[in-house]
């Protein structure tokens, strides 16, 4: 790959370079460390909208806000988090992030305030021109001859268009989790959450103790497992650990959590039953005498094959038991301009609704994506193993794991860009395209293998999954192997 000839390391005055990360969140350190330790000579940049590093962990404010996966595997390989608890709030994690960045010089490669557009790949310049503009309207064009797309797969911008008849007519407050007043005054006021996703598992327990009641209102069950808040070692993985370095210790407790939980994955789909049963007896045991498993803890679906939300010390059961705290299983008949009508016939009066019933999503931040004027339609394309577009040169994009933290897929990704740079300048090669050449029908497979709708939406504008190397990322362990040893030409033309 030739060298950008006007950027530099840190420049934030040139708009040349050898790479463009969009996104300044999780993907987006990630690669940018990869690249900064394995790609030495490289310049890029990484391009944000916002005015501050973190992605989802600087968007959202919503009280209780936190990671939904272990922060083991859900902080970065390079920097393992050091931190006693398992799941962290989002200020820490933000905060992590930010001294991530600046540890390794990532923070100078920024620029904020800079929302890519659009994305246009010209066969002459073999380069992309990106389409950029300021929160001011300040247009700026930027040119990479690679592109790193780390967005994440959430429209930031607005919230998903909910269908809860009447929700117009509401004359008290209703918010939406990714919108979250800053001064929302909510002490002694009657709530309901409408959602039972990890947001509405999460927001619950935060505000019980201030509101007079607040209720979950949920059209079906989902899977709230209890979990520890801290890490709880036994006696032999504490001995093991004892004569561990710093360093070691670390990578043994990342490499035996990524095994532990893609064992226990395996098991949940191939014992579906026995898991839902453990889980529910757990739950029994935590809920108030009032409030029974059936039917509010009783998925109609397997464990795993929608998402699973994580009550960390069992806080979601602790507000039940509380008394602030309550749950309802019912369909929403309409909303007036003071009450909720259930089908059931009861109703609900709330001073507040929070609409937690998820978030729309997007592919590559809402930026439009095109080769030489010609627009890319990504759903229609193939996903070179999980990383690259069929047909699109010089880009990668970021997509996490269903059943695993989102860290572990922008790892493997980032493994695929620096080996793929590597040798394009091993070839001098300036262009690298995933093409498929066989003849036979490729199968269309779903990226996302969850039942849940907000998954199924995400298939119909996400690249398509086929089969061998045309597949999405499935699983970690031997992802990150093929992404480090397995060929990394095979289906990428490299010219």
């Amino acid at each position: 790959m030739k060298d950008s000839k006007k950027a530099t390391r840190g420049s934030t005055s040139s708009t040349d370079f050898d790479v463009i990360i969009v996104g300044a969140g999780i993907s987006g350190i990630n690669a940018a460390y990869y690249l900064t330790t394995q790609v030495p000579g490289a310049s890029y940049a990484i391009l944000d909208g916002r005015t501050r590093l973190g992605g989802t962990w600087d968007l959202f404010r919503y009280p209780g806000i936190r990671s939904d996966s272990d922060m083991v595997t859900f902080g970065f390989s390079w920097n393992p988090w050091d931190r006693a608890e398992r799941l962290a709030s989002g200020e820490n994690i933000r905060a992590y992030l930010q001294k991530s960045a600046e540890t390794y010089g990532i923070d100078k490669n920024i620029h904020f305030n800079r929302k890519v557009l659009s994305a246009d790949w010209g066969s002459k310049s073999k380069s992309w021109t990106l389409a950029t503009t300021s929160s001011e309207g300040k247009a700026l064009t930027y040119r990479a001859k690679f592109i790193l797309i780390g967005t994440g797969y959430y429209d930031y911008s607005q919230p998903l268009d909910t269908k809860i008849p009447g929700l117009g007519n509401f004359e008290g407050q209703v918010i939406y989790p990714q919108f979250w007043p800053k001064e929302l005054d909510y002490a002694g006021k009657d709530v309901v959450v409408i959602g039972s996703g990890a947001t509405a598992i999460t927001i619950i327990p935060s505000m019980a103790e201030k509101t007079k009641s607040i209720t979950m209102l949920q059209r079906s069950p989902t899977y709230i497992v209890p979990q520890p808040k801290k890490r709880q070692e036994g006696f032999i993985v504490r001995f093991i650990e004892f004569f561990l370095s710093t360093g070691l210790k670390s990578m043994f407790r990342r490499t035996r959590s990524i095994i532990a939980s893609t064992m226990f994955y395996n098991y949940c789909l191939k014992s579906p039953a026995k898991v839902k049963a453990l889980w529910q007896n757990a739950i029994t045991k935590l809920l108030p005498a009032h409030i029974g498993v059936n039917p509010h803890f009783n998925p109609k679906y397997g464990p795993w094959t929608q998402r699973v939300c994580a009550s960390p010390g069992g806080d979601f059961y602790a507000a039940l038991r509380s008394g602030k705290a309550n749950i309802i299983t019912d369909t929403i008949k309409t909303v007036t301009a003071t009450e909720i009508q259930l089908v059931s016939g009861q109703s609900m009066k709330p001073d507040i609704i929070i609409a937690a019933t998820g978030l729309k999503l997007q592919f590559a931040g809402g930026m439009k994506l095109s080769v030489d004027g010609v627009e890319i339609d990504a759903a229609q394309k193939y996903t070179w193993k999980g990383s690259m577009i069929q047909d699109v040169p010089n880009l990668m994009f970021v997509i996490g794991y269903v059943n695993a933290s989102w860290t572990m897929g922008a790892e493997v990704v980032a493994q695929h860009l620096v080996r793929v740079l590597g040798e394009m300048k091993r070839r001098r090669a300036e262009v690298a395209v995933p093409r498929l050449t066989s003849t036979e029908p490729m199968p269309e497979n779903d990226v996302f293998r969850l039942s849940s709708t907000y998954m199924q939406t995400a298939n119909r504008i996400f690249p398509k999954a086929g089969s061998g190397i045309w597949d999405h990322k499935r699983s970690y362990i031997w992802d990150m192997l093929d992404a480090q040893f397995g060929s990394v030409t095979k289906g990428l033309s490299i010219e």
